[in-house]
């Protein structure tokens, strides 16, 4: 068959055919793990606090031609011919990132939040330079100096960590910690902080000594976009983020910063640490920044917020240790300790009855403890009600695993009640 005409047929498929039936007659083993993972997401609980449900419209994004377009460089500067309509999707998702967040400058081509936080430290930094950030046991992320990552392996990282008893950062060993190495730069965020950062602090802290400061804000953007969370933006000389998670985008990360480092951070992206830009996927962010631009969006992050308080508040009824009591954002860090279980035997548990969540650091010790949050659960439409029952769920299957075999059909009822994709 020509090349056209297999394009054409394909063509005549895509606009006349559901998309589901030409892959299974295309693929059928494929179709059937998509087809599995649509059930395991439907009749199941989405905990994972980086987790959420994109809409129909950023999912037909990531779909549309653009996934076929080479578009090295950036919008009017490319290594490419016929990138005009490419242009075109790369501007709308800076201007709609530079207005959501209040940011001068938006590079959206990061991959990842971690190709954002490499770029960003390419960006300020040097090799062997020295960076104080939240130490891994106490929340830091592997980009926060791991030695099995590029950021331990090529900076020398100082740890800061959380008060021992209110579990809140300890922004006075920050201080300490800071005149006594006299980091390049500090880097602020977690991925398992339930509180609210005090990005006033850091900043001035990091004036004291010269220091840059870094806001690594891939949990909280997306209810900062809501506006039920502080804008690291200004204070931050870079601010590094992700676009799923709350900010309910696709799997994809962004940074923002100020005019004057917006070449610098341009040139750390490409053509330093990437290569072509998934533009598909750009555009796609782009329709989840106009998304998270709507009032609908600011009442979503705020209930949020609410659920994740309601089921904090209701699991530590049901005898678990809430870490720093509460919280302020969609997650939640919880030792289930007192039920004579770790983290990992939990998680177990809980899957085995349909709710799915990760496990996380616990600051002091060499227990694990759970992490978990509200985002996919309060996108599906679920509210207080759900979150006290889905508590004494919770509760019910970490007491052992006939417990959470027997709570499974319930779970399932419950997530089918909330299906994420309707119609």
């Amino acid at each position: 068959m020509p090349v056209t005409a297999g394009v054409e047929d394909a063509r005549t498929r895509a606009h006349g055919e559901d998309a589901d039936d030409v892959l299974r007659r295309q693929d059928p083993e494929i179709a059937d793990v998509l087809a599995g993972e649509a059930r395991r997401q439907s009749d199941s609980l989405q905990l994972i606090a980086a987790e959420n449900f994109v809409s129909p419209a950023v999912l037909a994004a990531l779909g549309s031609p653009l996934a076929n377009k080479y578009a090295e460089g950036y919008p009017g500067r490319r290594h490419h011919g016929g990138c005009e309509y490419a242009d075109a999707a790369e501007r709308l998702a800076v201007e709609r990132a530079r207005t959501l967040f209040g940011a001068e400058h938006a590079n959206v081509q990061a991959h990842s939040g971690s190709s954002a936080v490499l770029a960003a430290y390419a960006a300020l930094l040097r090799p062997g330079d020295t960076v104080l950030a939240m130490g891994l046991a106490h929340g830091g992320h592997l980009t926060h100096g791991s030695p099995a990552n590029f950021s331990g392996r090529w900076f020398t990282f100082v740890p800061y960590g959380v008060d021992a008893e209110s579990g809140l950062i300890d922004y006075a060993q920050v201080r300490d910690l800071a005149h006594q190495h006299r980091p390049k730069a500090i880097v602020c965020g977690s991925i398992s902080y339930p509180r609210h950062i005090d990005y006033a602090e850091f900043r001035e802290i990091a004036d004291e000594v010269g220091a840059a400061l870094i806001a690594d804000a891939a949990h909280p953007i997306g209810l900062v976009a809501g506006g039920a969370a502080p804008s690291p933006v200004p204070h931050a000389d870079v601010v590094c983020a992700t676009t799923h998670k709350v900010l309910r985008g696709p799997r994809g990360g962004m940074i923002l910063c100020g005019q004057e480092l917006a070449e610098r951070i341009d040139r750390a992206v490409f053509p330093f640490t990437q290569g072509g830009a998934q533009m598909h996927t750009i555009a796609a962010k782009a329709v989840a920044f106009g998304e998270a631009a709507t009032p609908v969006f600011h009442a979503y992050a705020h209930r949020v917020v609410a659920n994740a308080r309601v089921l904090a508040e209701a699991l530590g009824r049901h005898g678990f240790t809430i870490t720093t009591g509460g919280t302020d954002t969609h997650l939640i860090t919880a030792d289930p300790g007192p039920h004579s279980v770790d983290g990992r035997t939990a998680r177990a548990r809980l899957a085995a009855a349909g709710m799915v969540l990760d496990t996380c650091a616990l600051p002091y010790g060499d227990g694990r403890g759970i992490r978990f949050g509200t985002a996919a659960v309060t996108t599906q439409g679920m509210g207080a009600p759900e979150m006290e029952r889905i508590a004494v769920l919770f509760a019910a299957a970490v007491r052992g695993e006939d417990e959470a075999r027997a709570v499974r059909a319930e779970v399932r009822e419950l997530a089918e009640r909330f299906p994420p994709y309707r119609g």
